[in-house]
């Protein structure tokens, strides 16, 4: 059985093409049906050409009708409310109704967050939804940072609701069997961080969860922690300058390794390796960020995502409808409201 996933064609920096190389793709490695959503004069000849020059004459892809889309540049909820027929409000919809499984899109953050949480709605238990990003770490497994950009200002109450999404992401997607959660901080003392961070340090200890208590910068990446939890500013903060180090490191390497010939004949010899390593640092291969406390699949990538950034997020959409992780979360939420000492 494929499983359909409604792709906003209009999101991305570049888009259609990335979004149609993307869904190409997808089909072709991922038991899926991508419904590619947007204006369908625009969409069906490119379609065809990239179809045509893949040599492919039939795929399981839909273009669903959208005459409008949001820009980068546009406000967040005013685009949501002038634009009813934009394409991320049509995906969206056919999640709400049941027509697709999950809904990826490329674009505006904002717009995307916005339009999720007033199409779909959120899941009972939750105030806010929370941006995650997996990011790798030394160890090979993946680290789960929430909020990541949903949420620039949050309350304590916000930072336990996030403790619970992202393990329980962590458990029913990435498979940790009891995931590591800490609260990013300045130090490990519970003394430590800002107002936020000591209000919710006792929140998140008292969860039914593997707390680890404060948590700092540098185990985000050294695999001490599986979730790490923060608000949408610094989360996102994190994020970006995680992205412009491995590009610096990315770089720095390949020009080292090019610059002399005894070097040249090394990289030559590592290239594998290389590319390895790239692989690793590369945001594309993760897909995307899910929304995690909404009443259904929503997936936000980066705006400049490829082809290969848009199969992911088609993968990871389809996943997370797979592991059933909204009913879980809506379960957790429940327990997480029971007094501590009925546990």
């Amino acid at each position: 059985m494929l499983i359909d996933i409604a792709l906003d064609a209009m999101g991305s920096d570049k888009a259609p093409e990335p979004e149609i190389r993307g869904a190409i793709l997808a089909c072709r490695q991922l038991e899926v049906r991508v419904h590619l959503v947007g204006p369908e004069r625009t969409l069906r000849p490119l379609l065809a050409k990239q179809m045509h020059r893949a040599g492919l004459r039939h795929l399981p892809i839909k273009i669903v009708q959208a005459s409008e889309c949001i820009g980068m540049d546009e406000k967040a909820v005013q685009a949501v409310r002038s634009k009813r027929d934009s394409s991320m409000r049509v995906g969206l919809k056919m999640v709400r109704e049941g027509a697709v499984a999950g809904f990826m899109t490329a674009g505006n953050t904002g717009a995307a967050m916005a339009t999720a949480k007033m199409v779909l709605g959120a899941l009972p238990g939750v105030d806010r939804p929370a941006l995650v990003a997996i990011l790798p770490t030394s160890t090979g497994k993946p680290c789960v940072l929430l909020d990541v950009g949903a949420n620039v200002d949050c309350k304590p109450k916000n930072l336990e609701q996030f403790a619970v999404m992202g393990e329980m992401y962590a458990r029913s997607v990435l498979k940790i069997g009891r995931p590591r959660v800490g609260l990013l901080s300045i130090g490990e003392e519970e003394s430590k961080g800002n107002d936020l961070t000591r209000e919710a340090f006792p929140l998140l200890k008292q969860l039914p969860i593997n707390f680890l208590g404060n948590v700092e910068g540098r185990d985000i990446y050294n695999g001490n922690a599986d979730v790490i939890v923060c608000d949408g500013f610094i989360g996102n903060v994190a994020l970006k300058t995680s992205e412009g180090l491995a590009r610096l490191v990315r770089d720095s390497l390949r020009e080292s390794l090019t610059s002399t010939v005894t070097a040249q004949v090394g990289a030559l010899l590592s290239r594998k390796a290389f590319n390895d390593f790239k692989k690793r640092l590369d945001h594309s291969e993760y897909g995307g960020a899910p929304l995690l406390g909404v009443r259904g699949v929503c997936i936000v990538g980066h705006g400049s995502s490829n082809d290969v950034a848009i199969m992911n997020g088609i993968r990871v959409a389809a996943e997370f409808a797979q592991a059933g992780v909204n009913a879980r979360i809506e379960q957790s939420m429940v327990v997480a409201d029971t007094p501590v000492s009925n546990y």
